[in-house]
Order: structure tokens, then C-alpha cells, then sequence
């Protein structure tokens, strides 16, 4: 099995991340998809894996006035438990360190309760209480 994880470049690519983003969040768990495409979409560095080149996987990170923030981590529900999750992790963060302009900042995101602990193994710690997100139960997470 080959894993990889891509910064997309191109159209196709993009298209098969919202794929992925429109399955897990809009249909899976029932995300209202004006919330889960935003105004944020073109100022984003966004991430696509490939499992054995199809794509399952999704992110992406910003720049916000709070510092960095690691967005719509969404991999598909057949191929959970694969690595395909920690490898987005891994190449989000790796991006972020070889950006000039975000390298420096505070990373942070949003984490949903089940993801919480692939968070926990790169280092990023709860801030703050449990609240929710378009009606699922998060925590505010940023690297120590």
C-alpha cells in the first residue's frame, strides 16, 4: 500500500478534497455545507493523500489573527486506522515550518472529541472547554 500526501497544485486535485470533505462532513455527519465551504477556501494551503493514488484524504491551514490554524482534516470512513490521518498531520505541519510568514506562530485547531488523540501524539494539547461546531462536540487544541 503506498500513502501519500500532496500540496495541491491543481483543480482536479482541490476538487477531489472537497470530495472527500463533502463525504465525511456534509453527508456523514451532517454539516451544513455553508459551513463547511467558507470564505477561507482560496487563502488556504490545501493537502490531499492518496491511497495507492486514490484520493482519501484532506486538509488545510490558514493564517488567522490568532496564529495558524490546521482546518478540515477529513479522511475517508473505509480507510480510518491507516496512517492516513497522521500523514496529513505530518505534512500540514511540515508545510507551516518551511512557511516564513507562519513558521513563527501559534498552531491551533479544532479538534472534534474522536480525533482528539491523533492530535495529542504531534504534541498539541486541550485550551479551553468542550464546545460545539456545527453540532458536533469540539476542543480548542494548540501545540505546546
Amino acid at each position: 500500500m503506498s500513502l501519500q500526501v500532496v500540496k495541491i497544485t491543481r483543480d482536479d486535485q482541490l476538487k477531489a478534497a472537497y470530495k472527500i470533505r463533502e463525504q465525511v462532513f456534509v453527508i456523514e455527519q451532517g454539516v451544513n455545507p455553508q459551513a463547511e465551504y467558507d470564505e477561507y477556501e482560496s487563502q488556504c494551503s490545501h493537502f490531499l493523500a492518496c491511497l495507492d493514488d486514490r484520493p482519501v484524504g484532506a486538509a488545510r491551514w490558514r493564517m488567522t489573527s490568532k496564529g495558524v490554524k490546521l482546518e478540515r482534516f477529513a479522511v475517508l470512513k473505509e480507510v480510518r486506522g491507516q496512517g492516513v490521518g497522521q500523514a496529513l498531520v505530518v505534512a500540514v505541519l511540515k508545510d507551516i515550518d518551511t512557511n516564513p510568514e507562519a513558521k513563527d506562530h501559534i498552531k491551533y485547531l479544532h479538534s472534534q472529541i474522536s480525533a482528539v488523540p491523533l492530535y495529542l501524539k504531534f504534541g498539541f494539547e486541550k485550551a479551553g472547554d468542550i464546545f460545539e461546531e456545527c453540532g458536533i462536540m469540539h476542543y480548542k487544541m494548540q501545540l505546546a
